[in-house]
C-alpha cells in the first residue's frame, strides 16, 4: 500500500499553508517515506516565523524557539515546524552560534548534512529536490550536501550521522564525503560522549553492524580506543544474527574490541561513553563470562547465575550460541524450567539458622556460599535437614 502523510502532519501543513504560509515536509521523513519506510517523525519547514506558528498553534512547545523551531501539539502527536533558515558560525564544531530566517526553501534545504536529507515534500505529494538526493537514494549513496568539509567543520556529529545511516540503509559513502571523514575526524574529539553513544550504538544496533569497523579504520573514535591494524568487520558481522538490543550487542562488540586490543578495559570503555550503569554492568559481565572455560552444564550456567547479572549470563550464552553453534540458552531454560536452586535466597536455610548453630559474623556468609555451591551440583540436596547437616558438619571441622 502506498504510504501516506498521517493526518495530524497534513493539518499542520494545511494550516500554515491556509495562512499564506510556505510549508514542506522536510528531512529524514521524506527519505522514509521515499523509501517506503513508516517515518517515527514529521518535520515540517515554513517561511514562517516562529511567533506565527505559535499564534496558530497556541498550545505548542517553545524549547527550540531560539533556533526557530516550534513544537506543535497534535492531539497525543507532536511536530517540530521549523523556520526556513540559515545558519550561523559553528563555534564548537556542534552547534550555530546563531541563526538567519531566510524566505527560501532552497536556501533551508542548502544547510542540511546529505542529499537523502535535503528533500522536501508538500501537502500535495510534490518533491523538491534540489540536490539530488532522491537520484543518491535510488543509487544508495550518502553524500553531503555542497563541500563536506564545511559540513563536516559546521558539526563533527555528521561523520558519525553519515556511517549510521549508511548501516542502516546498507548505502555506500560517497568517495568526495569519505575522503572528508578520514580529513576532518580529529573533529570529533569536541563532541559530548553522549553523542558519540547514541551514533555508536545506533550503528551496533542496526542491519549493518559491520560498519563500525569503517568508522574505526576512520579514526572517529580514537578518543575511546587504540587503533590496531586488526580488522573486524567479520567479527562484527555476527552481531546482526542478535536481537537489536544494545547491552547483547555491545557485549559481543566489547568482547571482540578487547580480544583484539582496541580496548584495555571493557568497563571503563563504556563508562567513558556514558552508557547506563545497568548497561555497563550487563556487557562487561557478559565479556567476563565469554572467557571463560566451556560452559557444558546445568551447573555451569547455575554457578554463573549465582555470581552474575541474569542479563549479563543470558546475553553471554546468546554470543557463545552466535560463535560457537551451541545451544546453551536451551541449558539456561533448562535450569529455569527445573527450579533448581542458583542463589542463596532460594536455600531452604536462612542465616538466622546458621546463627544458631553457633556461627558467627562473616562465616555466616562463608557457610551459605558453601551450602548453595554443593546444591548447584546436587539440587536434591536443598532440604532444611540435609543443609543444616552439612552446616553441622562444617562446624565440627572447624572445631
Amino acid at each position: 500500500m502506498q504510504l501516506k502523510p498521517p493526518k495530524y502532519a497534513l493539518t499542520v501543513l494545511n494550516t500554515l499553508n491556509n495562512h499564506g504560509y510556505s510549508a514542506y515536509l522536510v528531512g529524514g521523513c521524506v527519505r522514509d517515506f521515499l523509501l517506503n519506510t513508516v517515518p517515527s517523525d514529521w518535520d515540517i519547514a515554513s517561511s514562517a516565523l516562529p511567533e506565527q506558528v505559535l499564534s496558530l498553534f497556541p498550545d505548542s512547545l517553545t524549547i527550540g524557539m531560539k533556533h526557530g523551531t516550534i513544537t506543535v501539539k497534535q492531539g497525543k502527536n507532536l511536530v517540530e515546524v521549523t523556520t526556513f533558515r540559515l545558519d550561523g558560525q559553528y563555534a564548537d564544531h556542534r552547534h550555530p552560534e546563531q541563526v538567519q530566517f531566510v524566505s527560501d526553501l532552497t536556501e533551508d534545504l542548502s544547510r542540511r548534512d546529505f542529499t537523502i536529507n535535503a528533500i522536501a515534500m508538500d501537502k500535495d505529494g510534490t518533491i523538491s529536490d534540489p540536490f539530488h538526493g532522491q537520484e543518491d537514494l535510488k543509487r544508495g549513496i550518502i553524500r553531503a550536501v555542497g563541500n563536506p568539509d564545511l559540513r563536516f567543520e559546521e558539526d563533527a556529529l555528521r561523520m558519525f550521522r553519515a556511517f549510521r545511516f549508511s548501516s542502516r540503509l546498507g548505502f555506500s559513502i560517497e568517495k568526495e564525503t569519505l575522503d572528508a571523514i578520514y580529513k576532518n575526524a580529529s573533529l570529533t574529539s569536541s563532541l559530548s560522549a553522549e553523542r558519540v553513544r547514541d551514533e555508536f550504538v545506533k550503528i551496533l544496533c542496526s542491519s549493518h553492524p559491520e560498519y563500525l569497523q569503517k568508522v574505526i579504520s576512520c579514526g572517529l573514535l580514537n578518543r575511546f580506543l587504540v587503533p590496531q591494524e586488526t580488522n573486524l568487520e567479520e567479527n562484527l558481522k555476527l552481531l546482526s544474527s542478535l536481537e537489536a538490543e544494545p547491552s547483547l550487542r555491545l557485549t559481543l562488540a566489547c568482547f571482540f574490541l578487547h580480544k583484539n586490543g582496541f580496548i584495555a578495559d571493557v568497563k571503563l570503555f563504556l563508562t567513558e561513553l556514558k552508557l547506563s550503569g545497568d548497561t555497563i554492568r550487563q556487557a562487561s559481565e557478559g565479556c567476563i563470562i565469554l572467557n571463560q572455560p566451556e560452559i557444558e552444564s546445568k551447573a555451569d550456567v547455575k554457578r554463573l547465575l549465582s555470581k552474575y547479572d541474569f542479563i549479563s549470563v543470558q546475553n553471554a550464552l546468546q554470543c557463545i550460541d552466535c560463535l560457537d553453534k551451541k545451544n546453551t540458552l536451551g541449558i539456561l531454560r533448562e535450569v529455569l524450567s527445573s527450579g533448581e536452586c542458583y542463589a542463596i535466597k532460594n536455600l531452604d536455610v536462612r542465616g538466622a539458622d546458621l546463627l544458631s548453630l553457633g556461627f558467627h559474623g562473616k562465616e555466616v556468609g562463608v557457610v551459605l556460599d558453601a551450602l548453595l555451591s554443593h546444591v548447584i551440583d546436587f539440587p536434591e540436596d536443598n532440604t532444611r535437614s540435609v543443609l543444616l547437616g552439612l552446616a553441622q558438619n562444617l562446624k565440627e571441622t572447624q572445631c
